[in-house]
């Protein structure tokens, strides 16, 4: 069972930037990490993924914008977020997700992020 706690959302103006952070309870070391976010009135969807070994993804609408990255030491990921959009304001969730013979798949409780236009 891994906990993940995450934090650094918060009301910015567009073209602001915040960093989120993810923090598991304990080694992260063999999961995939990724975030997630759910506006009011829509499904959750992907924003950005990291691999074990440092592989990134995100969706189209925040190349170029959005990092992800982890520090394993730590048991964190992060996701700095660049030049903000009223249309990123969502409830921002961390995942953890890896597939040992079973697909195991845990999510932080979300942390709020608010662009004013």
């Amino acid at each position: 069972q891994v906990q993940l706690v995450e934090s650094g959302g918060g009301l910015v103006q567009a073209g602001g930037s915040l960093r989120l952070s993810c923090a598991a309870s304990g080694s992260i070391l063999s999961f995939a990490m990724g975030w997630y976010r759910q506006a009011p009135g829509k499904q959750r969807e992907f924003v950005a993924a990291i691999t074990s070994g440092g592989n990134t993804n995100y969706a189209d609408s925040v190349k170029g914008r959005f990092t992800i990255s982890r520090d394993n030491a730590k048991n964190t990921v992060y996701l700095q977020m660049n030049s903000l959009k009223p249309e990123d304001t969502a409830v921002y969730y961390c995942n953890a997700q890896k597939t040992v013979a079973l697909t195991y798949t845990y999510w932080g409780q979300g942390t709020q992020v608010t662009v004013s236009s």
